[in-house]
C-alpha cells in the first residue's frame, strides 16, 4: 500500500476490503510522504515488520522487486490524494507490479492517458476502486438493463450528495487535500463523489455519455474548487440524464442514489437501502427485488455473501473489487472490476463538466 497512513480514513477501508475474502494480505506499504511517519505508520497502524514498512514509494519499488518472487509483493494498492496516483502507479508498473488504484485516475487526463499507455504496454493488471458497482444490487441492476426488459433507456438520474464541507474546514486532512487543485485536480466534489456517479451510470446501462451542460458552483467562501453541481448528460442512444453532486447538502450523509427509467420499466437504488432494488413496470404493480432472495441474476448472486435479511454494505461491495482481482491475477473466472478504460473515460467527463462550468453551462462533447 502507498498512503493510508496517519490521520487518512481511506487506507484502512482498502485493507479491510483486500483481506475480507481471504484473498490477499497486506505485507508492505510505504504510508506517508514523510519517511519517518510512513515506517511509524505501518508499524503502529497496520502492525507490519519494520523491515516492510518502506520511507517512500521509490525504495517499496526497488526493495519488493529484488525480493525472492515467493516473498515479495504482488500489486500496489494506490490510496494517496489524487496528485500522487500516477507517479506512483507508473513506479509500480515499470517495477513489474500490478496495480488497485483509487478514484479518480490521475490528477488530469494527460496522466490517464499515459498511464492507459503503460498499463497496455506491460500488460499487467490495472484496476480502479469505483466499489459502488460492488453492491448485488448494482450488479442485478446492470444485469436487468442489459437484458433489455425495460426496454430501451430514456432517462437517467443519479444524485450523490453529501454535507461534510458545508463549513470551512481548516483542520481536516481529508477536505484539505480535496479543496486544492494542485493535489485534487481541476474538479472538488465532482472529482470525488460526480466521478463515482459517472461509472455508475456507466455500469449499470453501458451507455458513454457522450456529451454534458454543467452549473458547478463554489458555496463555501475561500474554497478554490466546485463543491456543488448539476450535469445535464445526453447519452449515446438518445437517453437524457441529470447527475447532481453535493457536499454541502447539509445533514446529508453519504446518500448515493439511481434512478433509470426505459420504455417499458424502469428501476431505483439507494445505497442507505442496498439490498433492495426498486423495479417499476407500466403494466403491473412495482416490486422490490432483494439481495440473496431466490431469481436474482448470477452476477447478484455472485456478489453476496450473506443469507438473505443479513445486511451488506459498504465495506463488501469494496471487497468484491478486490475478489475478483485476486480471481483475475489467479487466472479464474470472475465478474470483472473497472480498469484503466473506465478511469480515462472518468477524466474526459470531468474534463468537459469542468470545461461546460467554466463557459457559462454550454454544450460540451466528452
Amino acid at each position: 500500500m502507498v498512503g493510508g497512513g496517519a490521520g487518512a480514513f481511506i487506507g484502512q477501508v482498502h485493507r479491510m476490503a483486500a483481506e475480507l475474502d481471504g484473498m490477499a494480505q497486506l505485507v508492505c506499504g510505504a504510508f506517508a510522504s514523510d519517511p519517518e511517519r510512513s515506517v511509524r505508520s505501518g508499524t503502529e497502524i497496520y502492525h507490519l515488520p519494520e523491515s516492510r514498512c518502506y520511507p517512500d514509494f521509490q525504495t517499496l519499488c526497488s526493495a519488493e522487486a529484488q525480493l525472492p518472487e515467493h516473498q515479495r509483493m504482488q500489486f500496489v494498492v494506490v490510496v494517496t490524494p489524487n496528485h500522487m496516483h500516477f507517479p506512483v502507479a507508473q513506479a509500480a508498473l515499470q517495477s513489474g507490479f500490478h496495480v488497485v488504484c483509487d478514484k479518480p485516475v490521475t490528477l488530469n487526463l494527460a496522466q490517464a492517458l499515459a498511464l492507459q499507455q503503460l498499463v497496455e504496454a506491460t500488460g499487467l493488471c490495472f484496476a480502479l476502486t469505483h466499489n459502488y458497482t460492488g453492491y448485488p444490487m448494482v450488479r442485478e441492476a446492470a444485469a436487468l438493463v442489459q437484458s433489455g426488459a425495460l426496454g430501451e433507456i430514456r432517462r437517467i438520474n443519479c444524485a450523490y450528495l453529501q454535507g461534510w464541507l458545508a463549513q470551512e474546514t481548516s483542520d481536516n486532512k481529508q477536505a484539505d487535500w480535496r479543496t486544492d487543485p494542485q493535489r485534487a485536480g481541476s474538479a472538488g466534489c465532482f472529482g470525488d463523489i460526480g466521478s463515482h456517479g459517472e461509472n455508475l451510470i456507466s455500469y449499470v446501462t453501458g451507455l458513454p455519455v457522450t456529451s454534458v451542460c454543467a452549473d458547478l458552483s463554489t458555496f463555501v467562501p475561500g474554497r478554490a474548487l466546485d463543491d456543488d453541481g448539476n450535469v445535464l448528460l445526453r447519452f449515446s442512444s438518445g437517453a437524457r440524464g441529470v447527475l447532481s453532486a453535493s457536499q454541502i447538502a447539509v445533514g446529508k450523509e453519504n446518500d448515493l442514489c439511481l434512478e433509470i427509467y426505459g420504455e417499458q420499466g424502469g428501476l431505483e437504488w439507494r445505497q442507505s437501502d442496498a439490498n433492495s432494488l426498486i423495479v417499476r413496470w407500466a403494466d403491473r404493480p412495482y416490486e422490490v427485488r432483494r439481495a440473496a432472495w431466490p431469481g436474482t441474476s448470477e452476477a447478484a448472486s455472485a456478489a453476496t455473501r450473506v443469507p438473505a435479511g443479513h445486511p451488506e454494505g459498504y465495506l463488501e461491495a469494496f471487497a468484491e473489487i478486490y475478489r475478483n482481482v485476486c480471481l483475475h491475477l489467479q487466472g479464474q473466472p470472475h465478474q470483472g472490476f473497472p480498469g484503466i478504460e473506465a478511469g480515462v473515460r472518468g477524466m474526459r467527463f470531468i474534463d468537459a463538466v469542468v470545461a461546460s462550468s467554466a463557459q457559462g453551462a454550454v454544450w460540451v462533447d466528452v
